[in-house]
């Protein structure tokens, strides 16, 4: 007999059924409790209420607590920030989107576009005025790319930046635009005569302003705001110095989508969770309703698909740690896992009837905010545009 055959197996985890906790470190399992922790003390007893007013009280007190925990431009170096692995930064996305997608959000945007833009691209000036106040949760950041009528083809937008003497006299708007209302500070993309540039927008500068989007349905409790730039006088070092073109604006959001990936999980296995107590409880014709066939056909096929998100988020967060991620491969995760977290939250919705409804339960907050996660940062059809362009050399996008 082996000395494989020997071993007892271990119990299954119906939590953990394909055991991918056993490829976390004690590290990453660590930092994982430290934000769920922190999400489940400061946003899980207040969340229903803050979606029902669709509104995010103290979230400047709530920028500063994340910043403490590490969790605001984690995977960066210096400047205050953790220097944690890409698979940390994953699972801390998902802890924070099993709270809410909005959370995530803010967090996403802070420091994987804003902070990100300015440590990759910034100027050392740049870096040392801006980064440690970011990391730190002191100063809020947000991201101007998407415009009104520009979202999916962003090399068409109509912001455009223009010299005058030293200066730059920056017009134009940005729409659904996270964090921007509460923002210190704005990473803005602009025209100009020698290609798209990015710029590092204090928001107090004279004909800035970022009006806050109200009437939404989803991620109702996450600023929302359009900017509004009315010759903005700026500086000549409040550009970006290190890149030129929309090869700047779209690495950001690579990163992004990164953490959409682990992310979308999180409120799917919320959603999950949700539906398997409720099928234990919920009882009809003398018996739970998990015990019934249909039911834990459903339950079977949510954990699959769940289960293998998770597994691709960690196998792409390995890739890029190892330096070998692909935007492509980002296209992948972000397409089939937010496709898949919002199957899922359907189904839940399923199984708990008239109550999956109700923001007693998770379900509904999840699904509705996941029809947000589906579309920005790039929607369906563009990752699945660019994974057919990677797949047959063809290029459909126009």
């Amino acid at each position: 007999m082996s000395a494989s055959a020997r071993i007892p197996l271990p119990p299954f985890d119906p939590a953990d059924p394909l055991g991918i906790d056993d490829l976390l470190e004690p590290e990453d399992l660590a930092i994982r409790e430290t934000v769920r922790s922190w999400a489940a003390d400061r946003v899980l007893p207040h969340i229903a209420d803050w979606y029902e007013k669709g509104e995010l009280p103290g979230i400047r007190d709530l920028a500063r607590e994340l910043g403490s925990i590490g969790a605001l431009g984690m995977s960066l170096e210096g400047y205050g920030c953790a220097g944690a692995s890409s698979v940390q930064y994953g699972l801390a996305c998902l802890e924070l989107e099993a709270a809410d997608s909005g959370i995530r959000s803010l967090v996403s945007v802070q420091g994987s576009l804003a902070m990100y833009a300015i440590h990759r691209f910034g100027s050392e000036e740049q870096k040392q005025r801006w980064l440690p106040g970011m990391a730190a949760g002191e100063i809020i950041g947000c991201f101007g790319l998407t415009e009104p009528d520009h979202g999916s083809d962003p090399a068409s937008m109509r912001t455009f930046a223009k010299k005058d003497g030293t200066d730059w006299v920056l017009t134009g708007r940005k729409m659904w635009i996270t964090n921007g209302s509460v923002a210190g500070v704005a990473v803005v993309w602009a025209h100009t005569d020698d290609g798209i540039r990015g710029f590092v927008v204090p928001t107090e500068t004279p004909g800035f302003s970022a009006p806050e989007i109200k009437h939404k349905w989803s991620l109702r409790a996450s600023v929302t705001s359009e900017l509004v730039m009315d010759e903005v006088r700026l500086p000549a070092d409040a550009v970006l110095p290190e890149v030129t073109g929309l090869k700047g604006p779209l690495s950001c959001l690579s990163h992004a989508r990164y953490g959409i990936v682990w992310g979308a999980m999180g409120a799917a296995r919320s959603s999950f969770e949700a539906a398997v107590e409720y099928s234990k409880t919920r009882e009809q014709f003398g018996r739970p309703i998990g015990g019934f066939q249909l039911t834990q056909a459903k339950l079977a096929d949510m954990a699959v698909e769940l289960h293998k998100g998770i597994l691709l988020a960690h196998h792409l967060g390995r890739r890029l740690d190892a330096g070998r991620l692909r935007p492509e491969q980002v296209s992948f995760g972000k397409l089939n896992n937010v496709r898949e977290a919002i199957e899922i939250c359907r189904t839940s919705r399923t199984i708990l009837g008239a109550n999956g409804i109700s923001l007693e339960y998770p379900v509904m907050r999840h699904a509705t905010n996941l029809e947000s996660v589906l579309t920005y940062e790039g929607t369906v059809e563009m990752h699945q545009l660019v994974l057919g362009k990677a797949l047959t050399g063809l290029d459909a996008f126009r």
